[in-house]
């Protein structure tokens, strides 16, 4: 059998990994920066606890599990007919499935609060780093397997919050030398628009269709509202807040004509408005930051401040950075009233776009985590390479022994293929005078120093 590995997966090598792994260090060390502290949860959830919280699109990428040892089951007629009612709708039933892969990091999250509320802190503010699934087409920037890097604080209704999340966007960024653009909005502007057009019972349609602006279009999001429902008065009405295009002053100003004198809209402004006067404040100098009017996230459990982020250089500009305000996620899970506000770093775009840039240190895109290797000429001197391995460890160097006894001309080529910057060279007269040759393979210096001497030049 020819190995595969499944369509929007991938495979990565070490040197990914380096790569993967400092921007996974760069994120978590500044979580932790905020006040931010680790949990994790189960891969697979309760199919009950993640559907009917993405919206109906969303509910279709889910991926299902099915039931194991469904052969055993003594309900085979019921199995049957449910089998094959799911092959012309999307269904849920336990004869079939109970459980489902988690399809992001948020609705677990209030899941857990719910449970765990009473060992809990409030305002609690934990970051997550796992993988998620979800049954898209896979295309460029996107997989059906991807890791988010989560930062959410619940049990607050301050605006705060929101300008503390911008400031962690700003750091983080400007730490992985990558120039973004954060975009920001607030779903009760969405919420408002629906109802000065009479239309609340279409704000999912609106709030989906908006969404897709940078994908289809004008033409297309407007084809898509009146596919939904909506009539051409209502599409009228939507038209300055989809074509409009200013700075952040000028887009509140218009927004203030369209849905100023509705409450919801009122609040939504109000809030805008907060996050503006207050970013002066941060200092914020490393992100381009824009309110802009038409972002809407699809996810139906925003209510509030929503965040996308692109990268704001090279060809591949996907969105690398998704949040916002939920007011009762933890109600679905019966703990009403509990607001909260989060972002989500997707790792794997951060990843290509970085890539596509070359925006790595050195040190990450030498592909290695050896620093130094040790070479020697026999046996006696490899079990001395052995014994100064162990004193560079101690002292937080990372080397390895070459395995095998070889000529020194083949465990260079094996330190040069790995990209190794030192080599220590050891035989019978070094391990007599206790001097070693540390060769710098990118310089070609070369010096005779002991062991000590070893230690401080490489740390």
């Amino acid at each position: 059998m020819k190995p595969s590995i499944p369509s929007g997966t991938r495979d990565f090598s070490s040197s990914d990994m380096l790569k993967r792994n400092y921007i996974f260090n760069t994120i978590k060390r500044n979580f932790e920066l905020f006040g931010y502290a680790p949990i994790e949860t189960p891969a697979m959830e309760k199919i009950t606890t993640l559907t009917g919280k993405y919206g109906n699109e969303g509910d279709q990428l889910i991926f299902k599990i099915l039931n194991s040892r469904i052969h055993e089951s003594k309900k085979k007629d019921e199995l049957t007919k449910e089998f094959e009612l799911s092959l012309h709708q999307s269904r849920n039933t336990h004869v079939l499935t109970e459980k489902a892969l988690r399809y992001d990091l948020t609705v677990p999250f209030a899941r857990y609060v719910v449970m765990n509320q009473h060992q809990l802190t409030f305002p609690f503010k934990r970051y997550q780093i796992q993988p998620v699934w979800r049954a898209d087409k896979p295309q460029r920037g996107r997989y059906r397997e991807f890791f988010q890097c989560d930062a959410d604080v619940i049990g607050s209704n301050s605006l705060v919050n929101e300008l503390d999340l911008i400031s962690l966007v700003d750091i983080c960024f400007f730490e992985l030398n990558l120039p973004v653009k954060l975009k920001f909005n607030n779903r009760k502007i969405l919420t408002a628009l629906a109802q000065v057009i009479n239309a609340p019972d279409k704000i999912i349609e609106i709030t989906v269709a908006i969404d897709k602006l940078d994908k289809i279009g004008k033409d297309g999001v407007n084809k898509e509202l009146l596919e939904n429902g909506l009539n051409e008065s209502a599409i009228a009405t939507l038209q300055p807040i989809i074509e409009f295009s200013g700075n952040n002053q000028e887009k509140v100003n218009v927004l203030n004509q369209i849905v100023g004198q509705n409450e919801t809209g009122k609040k939504g402004i109000e809030e805008i408005n907060y996050l503006l006067n207050n970013l002066k404040a941060l200092s914020i100098n490393h992100i381009e930051i824009e309110l802009d009017i038409t972002l809407a996230r699809g996810l139906t459990y925003y209510t509030g401040t929503i965040f996308e982020a692109k990268a704001n250089a090279g060809d591949f500009t996907p969105s690398i950075l998704g949040g916002g305000r939920y007011d009762d996620l933890t109600g679905i899970f019966g703990l009403k009233n509990m607001s909260g506000v989060g972002i989500s770093f997707g790792i794997d775009r951060i990843f290509d776009v970085m890539n596509e840039l070359n925006l790595y240190p050195e040190s990450v895109n030498k592909g290695t985590t050896t620093k130094v290797l040790l070479t020697h000429f026999g046996e006696a001197e490899q079990h001395h390479c052995l014994q100064l391995a162990q004193s560079l460890r101690v002292n937080g160097i990372n080397c390895e022994v070459y395995a095998e006894i070889s000529k020194i001309k083949k465990q260079f080529e094996y330190a040069d293929k790995k990209q190794i910057s030192f080599v220590i060279i050891v035989g019978s007269n070094e391990m007599q005078s206790k001097k070693y040759s540390l060769k710098n393979l990118g310089s070609g210096e070369q010096v005779e120093l002991d062991l000590n001497e070893i230690i401080d030049k490489l740390k």
